[in-house]
């Protein structure tokens, strides 16, 4: 199915605020570091079966890579560190960004797969419709 530019703008637009990226109402954020089973607003199953989420993982993993080389070589050309501040500076990152990630990691993995081929609905909401 062939999406247009503005419907895919809004979905990662709402991903980017822990939306639902279906109706964008709802945060699929219940607590730190734990996702909601389901929208509170329009019934779609955030939590799919097991192995769902491996590529949300692995998207948190690449960008955690891709934010470190950055950091590297900017700080390899801009800068004058020493060796043992830039691996200072260079494991913070390493520590603090895929914690700081970790929700929108799965929130962005939702939205594409949402894009794809459509979040399922809980049973309750499908009955209702």
């Amino acid at each position: 199915m062939k999406r247009d530019p503005r419907t895919i703008m809004i979905t990662l637009g709402r991903s980017l605020k822990l939306k639902c990226p279906v109706c964008g109402r709802a945060s699929i954020v219940q607590r730190p570091f734990n996702l909601k089973h389901h929208c509170d607003s329009c019934g779609v199953i955030f939590k799919r079966e097991e192995g769902f989420f491996v590529g949300a993982i692995m998207a948190n993993v690449v960008a955690t890579e891709v934010f470190i080389l950055i950091i590297y070589f900017a700080l390899l050309l801009l800068t004058t560190l020493s060796d043992r501040t830039t691996f200072i500076i260079l494991f913070t990152v390493a520590v603090a960004f895929p914690l700081i990630f970790y929700h929108h990691s799965w929130s962005m993995w939702l939205a594409m797969d949402h894009l794809i081929e459509g979040l399922p609905q809980t049973n309750r909401q499908a009955r209702q419709d």
